[in-house]
């Protein structure tokens, strides 16, 4: 009994992992393994995704991001202003450190922070809120988040023209966001301040380090560094001054991209699968990246449409816009609501106003995409 309940756990912790894993295990039986499925692995994506992972983690570990909002919290007094300030950190961070490792980061701090003014309604609103800005302010940039950092190598698309073609969904989210608090925060409270603990900088030669580790990384994102180099770089050297860091890499992403690999390699070789999904997803690829990401999350969706169609910039929109609507749509949503719930034990009032809001973002950001294909 007790085995039982602790193989649910692990698999409620990680689900995705587990289905994609017995996905890949089942499409073997139908491809016979071969030489050929050393091909679907995409190794770029895999060294990147790691290395990124890498380098945050070590950032966190000395305290980088803690000490930095810290600080700039110290300086805002009013929780309509700190909700803003909150919102709009979650959008830029994420652009930069991927939509989960931005809401790993920043929600344990604001629940913290926001507890100083008792104030439960606001506080769900604004988490809400950072959860909303983290997945739609990571669509901006490659490195944002997982899928997009697949869709960019996969479809081997221009920085210039990546930014380009997300740039109006993050602007007009960036303005709905703003709104949103203001609409959501028309009382106000004023403290002496919302910052109770001191946070120690960061050590400087460690931040100096780990900050050009990341600019290694983003010249290979930019296809100036080879990936094997920047592999060897950023593990040796995190590997010298923190070894932990490797500890906190979130490893059931990488065998999941993995597991992915396999099965969409294997689906690829199966012509009626490949004819038969193919034709659905050409009738509009972005919609249809939007509806599965509902059931099966983003960065799934994109792997998996990508093998039956050539539209990339299309696929990029629909599983960005897809991170709206349910909880699962993107799974950073499931790191906010943890952590509410466990702090709060409201998780039905959480969901029901997270759903409603995330559809009318999900909403108007597709009237955006009508308007923009015309």
């Amino acid at each position: 009994m007790e085995k039982t309940k602790s193989l649910i756990k692990i698999f409620k912790k990680d689900s995705i992992l587990f289905i994609s894993g017995i996905l890949a295990a089942i499409s073997c039986f139908f491809v016979r393994p071969d030489s050929g499925y050393i091909g679907y692995i995409n190794f770029r994506v895999l060294a990147i995704l790691f290395s990124l992972m890498l380098v945050v983690s070590a950032y966190i570990r000395i305290g980088t991001f803690d000490y930095f909002t810290n600080k700039l919290l110290g300086k805002i007094h009013s929780e309509k202003n700190i909700s803003l300030f909150l919102v709009i950190l979650s959008f830029f961070m994420s652009m930069l450190l991927t939509n989960d490792v931005t809401l790993v980061t920043l929600v344990p701090f604001a629940i913290n922070v926001l507890k100083a003014f008792k104030d439960r309604r606001r506080t769900m609103y604004t988490l809400i809120l950072m959860t909303v800005s983290a997945n739609l302010g990571s669509m901006l940039t490659p490195i944002g988040n997982p899928q997009n950092l697949y869709l960019y190598t996969e479809y081997h698309i221009t920085l210039f023209d990546f930014i380009k073609l997300m740039l109006p969904y993050s602007m007009v989210s960036l303005i709905l966001l703003v709104i949103s608090v203001i609409m959501l925060n028309k009382t106000d409270k004023t403290l002496d301040t919302a910052v109770t603990e001191e946070v120690s900088a960061p050590k400087l030669l460690p931040l100096l380090v780990y900050t050009a580790l990341f600019v290694i990384c983003l010249l290979t994102v930019s296809n100036i560094i080879s990936f094997m180099i920047m592999l060897g770089i950023v593990a040796l050297v995190v590997l010298i001054f923190d070894k932990k860091a490797f500890i906190n890499i979130d490893y059931g992403l990488l065998f999941t991209f993995v597991f992915f690999f396999v099965l969409i390699g294997n689906l690829g070789r199966i012509d009626i699968i490949h004819d038969t999904l193919s034709r659905i997803i050409e009738k509009n690829v972005t919609l249809t990246a939007v509806l599965a990401s509902q059931f099966i999350s983003n960065v799934p969706a994109a792997m998996l449409l990508s093998a039956f169609t050539k539209k990339g910039p299309s696929l990029l929109i629909g599983t960005n816009l897809g991170g709206l609507g349910t909880l699962i749509a993107s799974m950073a949503s499931l790191i906010t609501y943890k952590f509410y719930n466990k702090e709060k034990k409201e998780g039905e009032h959480y969901l029901l106003s997270f759903t409603v809001i995330n559809i009318v973002f999900l909403l108007i950001l597709l009237i955006l995409y009508c308007v923009l294909s015309l």
